[in-house]
């Protein structure tokens, strides 16, 4: 049954003495013992995980309390609050009547709720995690920076892949990355229906692209189809940047492997990254490579395995995030880059929809806003 807080709790009675969104002032940062309370609202597959990984932190040492989970499907709600061990409820607001303790949450939530959800909390003084894609549309993106900046709230968006531990592994690597191969595939699952791929999956990648690339995207080409769903299901895509370099993006989710790569080119080193394996290959040509790392068939390029941590990306993104809220400072992925990405994302599917426009296939991607 769906749970609502008793009527004598400590926390209804704090809510009595000080009104929702009328706490006391924000110190510049919290001490690194002081615990803080979050919620996460939408748990589906992706919120559960959240929920999920809140509570295992905790019990790893680290200051923070899951407060509850919010769904408008009062028995998910439910399920999930029993199983992590904190209240169910069945709204944003109705959680912030009883539990004006919260300071952050994720939002898990269809990516159509982003703006309302992130809106109620922020307006109340809860820094959020919001999943991405960050929003439905450009405007709706813009005004989630608007509300972040003007309520001062710590807002990060959920691209899970800058955490993995490949990931970061590679970023000391960069130089002048000027060819990037890219492919995520997976098998279909009646998950995440409501976007396109290039929303659903791809998009992690674009924002791996772009931070690597660190360049504005010149010209885009792209050419998608929808298979299994009214939505387009394979897509590839190819992005010159104003510094030259060149990126062929490849997502399907109706696949029949689950594949995670991306490899780039730079001047005298080819890099491969394994974001499934969490794992990077360094081949690098010349003397200034032969004395480290593994010899290979030609005798000129040697072969080096960057040394890494294994850690599950959810953990290091919400400790991440965490840390932001304690600290007051910017998360590793503002929401400018959620931003950047989603536009990017926008203007694929447009030129998907113009190339089936061209071309005369049915079932083109809808025009985005």
């Amino acid at each position: 049954m769906f749970f609502i807080p008793g009527a004598l709790s400590e926390y209804y009675v704090y809510n009595l003495l000080f009104q929702v969104g009328n706490r006391p002032a924000e110190s510049p940062f919290l001490q690194a013992n002081n615990s803080i309370s979050v919620a996460v609202v939408g748990v589906g597959v992706f919120g559960r995980n959240h929920a999920r990984v809140y509570q295992e932190l905790e019990k790893q040492g680290e200051a923070v309390r899951l407060v509850g989970v919010v769904d408008s499907n009062l028995e998910r709600a439910d399920a999930v609050a029993r199983e992590f061990g904190c209240r169910a409820f069945g709204s944003v607001e109705q959680m912030l009547t009883t539990h004006s303790e919260v300071r952050a949450a994720s939002i898990a939530a269809p990516t159509v709720h982003h703006l309302k959800v992130a809106r109620a909390l922020m307006q109340k003084g809860v820094d959020v995690l919001i999943e991405k894609p960050l929003a439905a549309s450009r405007a709706e993106a813009d005004e989630l920076v608007e509300i972040a900046a003007t309520h001062k709230r710590i807002a990060q968006v959920g691209h899970l892949e800058r955490f993995n531990p490949a990931v970061r592994a590679t970023i000391p690597l960069i130089t002048q990355p000027m060819f990037f191969e890219v492919h995520r595939l997976s098998v279909f699952t009646p998950r995440s229906l409501d976007v396109d791929v290039v929303l659903d999956l791809m998009i992690h990648d674009l924002d791996i692209v772009l931070s690597f690339a660190n360049s504005s995207v010149k010209e885009v080409r792209a050419v998608g189809l929808p298979v299994l769903s009214g939505k387009v299901d394979i897509a590839n895509v190819r992005l010159e940047f104003e510094s030259g370099c060149v990126a062929n993006f490849t997502a399907s989710r109706v696949s029949t492997e689950r594949v995670r790569k991306l490899r780039f080119f730079q001047p005298r080193q080819y890099v491969s990254v394994d974001y499934g394996r969490q794992e990077v290959l360094v081949f690098t040509v010349g003397a200034a490579g032969a004395a480290v790392g593994a010899p290979t068939v030609n005798p000129q390029i040697t072969m080096d395995k960057p040394p890494l941590t294994s850690e599950e990306p959810l953990h290091a993104e919400l400790r991440s995030f965490l840390d932001a809220v304690r600290q007051r400072s910017t998360p590793v992925v503002p929401l400018e880059d959620g931003r950047r990405s989603l536009a990017l994302a926008f203007d694929i599917v447009d030129a998907i929809r113009e190339h089936g426009k061209k071309v005369g296939v049915a079932g083109a991607a809808p025009k985005k806003r």
